[in-house]
């Protein structure tokens, strides 16, 4: 019998500790583990048995990790990095070689698309941004060097949702993989991407699996539902430099005796081995404890978001409010078909007036916090326009969404008036009366 997301979250991946008995996992902050032997070690190496070598390639305590966000994603096996940005690096590096494109959803943080345009250029690999998330500008990108189709669950900051379903079709009608970012959908609890033909998603574990704003981290689920070795994707199906010509597709492919997990290892035995952006297991232990109340928060989250966003679209202070759970949002149909728990715990608004006003605004919260960061239990605001978008053009900004005026909440899970009485008493600041 499969287990509910709630059960999930508190024993998925982990046994208690066999040695000590601990129930809670342990740390294991170490650099490196023993061999049994010689021939153990050799073997640790090729890839001829599973076990620990070095912290920057596996660890025990992030082991555990990865396997609960796999299971609560319904996906095969998972790699923790040391951030969200990471995760996203390796996923799409895994993959992609110089010469090579994909083609993503313009609706994205914008750390992302800076990523992607410049970033990802120096390596030869090119993004190709759609207009929007109609579907056929998408397929009006793809051409033979095409790899990959990208998108967000929940855009940042416009919170566009697309229809993944028809994305999905797209994907299998050009064999390409479909790569999620699931960050906004809090590990699955809000949405699957894996059950709606996506073959891969990456997610920043600092924000809503953390949810203390304590520690950073990033983690990359392999559904284990793509075939890499279609021909199109030579570091799986040809010989492994860097192993001795090993084929990842022979061994970790469906045909293999592992089943079908050759994305996750290829990520973890080249990318994080050799690119480095591991996770400390400190920093796992901090992220497993935030698992364990996640479907809690969110469910919080969730509810004082759209008392929030609902607060807010009455308020004369606003010209706009942006939240998919809105039925003014244009959005609000496919949350409504793929977001039954809840459309996200992110809002933006733009404040009338001129963007002096909105800063002035800002400037002028106490409870509230003004930060870069989304997905804590306190209440999170920013201007995008001057900071996680400010190294866009103002053309590229408008483009995503970003507006001079517009601010972007993540809602906390402070008592709903307490909020609420921090924004009005910001607003008289502005509009005095």
């Amino acid at each position: 019998m499969s287990q509910h997301f709630e059960t999930l979250q508190q024993h998925a991946g982990q046994e208690p500790d066999p040695t000590t008995g601990s129930r809670a996992v342990p740390i294991y902050q170490t650099t490196s583990f023993n061999f049994k032997n010689s021939e153990h070690g050799a073997n640790l190496f090729a890839l001829k048995e599973f076990g620990n070598i070095y912290t920057r390639i596996m660890n025990p305590t992030t082991d555990v990790f990865e396997k609960r966000v796999a299971a609560l994603e319904g996906g095969v096996a998972g790699l923790a990095t040391s951030s969200g940005q990471a995760a996203q690096f390796l996923a799409l590096t895994n993959i992609l070689q110089s010469g090579d494109n994909f083609v993503s959803s313009p609706f994205l943080y914008g750390g992302s698309f800076n990523q992607f345009k410049v970033s990802l250029k120096r390596f030869g690999i090119e993004a190709r941004f759609a207009k929007d998330n109609n579907v056929e500008n998408f397929e009006s990108l793809i051409d033979e060097k095409t790899k990959a189709i990208y998108t967000e669950t929940i855009g940042n900051p416009d919170f566009n949702i697309p229809d993944f379903d028809k994305l999905a079709e797209l994907a299998k009608k050009h064999d390409l993989p479909l790569i999620v970012d699931n960050t906004f959908a809090c590990a699955g609890y809000l949405f699957r991407p894996l059950e709606h033909g996506a073959n891969v998603v990456v997610q920043a574990a600092t924000k809503w699996i953390g949810g203390h704003g304590n520690s950073i981290g990033g983690v990359i689920v392999d559904g284990g539902n793509y075939n890499w070795g279609n021909g199109k994707y030579p570091m799986f199906s040809e010989p492994s430099e860097g192993y001795h010509g090993l084929v990842f597709n022979d061994v970790f492919g469906s045909k293999g005796p592992f089943g079908n997990i050759q994305f996750i290892i290829r990520a973890r035995v080249e990318g994080l081995r050799d690119f480095g952006p591991a996770i400390s297991p400190f920093n796992s232990f901090l992220l497993i404890q935030g698992l364990e109340t996640l479907s809690l928060r969110v469910e919080r989250h969730v509810q004082n978001t759209l008392a929030l966003a609902q607060w807010l679209e009455e308020h004369p202070n606003v010209e706009k409010v942006n939240y998919p759970g809105l039925q003014s949002s244009p959005h609000y149909a496919n949350a409504q078909k793929y977001l039954s728990k809840g459309a996200g715990a992110v809002l933006s608004f733009e404040v009338k007036g001129s963007k002096d006003n909105a800063t002035k605004f800002v400037d002028n919260l106490k409870m509230i916090s003004n930060l870069a960061n989304v997905g804590d239990t306190k209440t999170l605001i920013i201007q995008p326009s001057i900071t996680t978008h400010q190294q866009l053009s103002d053309e590229e900004q408008l483009s995503a969404g970003v507006t001079p005026g517009l601010l972007r909440v993540a809602v906390g899970i402070e008592h709903i008036d307490d909020i609420k009485a921090d924004i009005e008493q910001a607003f008289e600041k502005v509009f005095p009366k």
